[in-house]
């Protein structure tokens, strides 16, 4: 096992750095996904800059595919949000909440 200090040398001598931060936040068009009590390192490799990211992982999905979900089939914006989040995606929201 390598000490903390070691390690803190070794990230050094790779250009890489402990991030400190609080949430970590990843944005698409269909979800968020948000990491909570994260480590982040930040490396710099051939003129590139990269993030390892690792801790608790939620992802949540975007209020405009509930939107479209409710708006389909009639259901409420809760109902919308349980179905997408039981199936995956809105495409089988839609069918699991007009087939039954």
């Amino acid at each position: 096992m390598i000490n903390p200090r070691d390690l803190e040398k070794l990230m050094k001598s790779m250009k890489m750095e402990a991030v400190e931060a609080d949430e970590v936040l990843i944005k698409s068009k269909q979800k968020t996904i948000i990491v909570r009590n994260p480590q982040v390192v930040k490396s710099d490799v051939m003129g590139k800059t990269s993030f390892q990211v690792t801790g608790d992982v939620v992802e949540e999905n975007n209020d405009s595919d509930i939107d479209i979900i409710a708006q389909k089939t009639g259901a409420s914006k809760e109902e919308a949000k349980l179905a997408l989040q039981e199936t995956g995606d809105i495409a089988s929201a839609i069918l699991k909440l007009t087939s039954g």
